[in-house]
């Protein structure tokens, strides 16, 4: 399965991913995100449910905190 993360196209094995397995793979587990599939943003409580398709569009961002 081929998605497009924030301009890059990454490959990934299988072809039922949810964004929760997305976000451990990528090593992002604990940082706060924002992300947007398809142009739609996806709720945090919704990670677990939402499936990702080949060819999806993808931007992620994080949270940077600062004073």
């Amino acid at each position: 399965m081929k998605i497009l993360i924030n301009g890059n196209i990454k490959q990934f094995n299988g072809e039922n991913m949810t964004i929760s397995a997305l976000v451990v793979t990528l090593n992002l587990v604990g940082k706060r995100l924002a992300i947007e599939k398809n142009g739609e943003i996806v709720p945090r409580n919704q990670f677990d449910a939402v499936l990702l398709s080949d060819g999806d569009k993808l931007e992620i961002v994080g949270a940077v905190g600062g004073g």
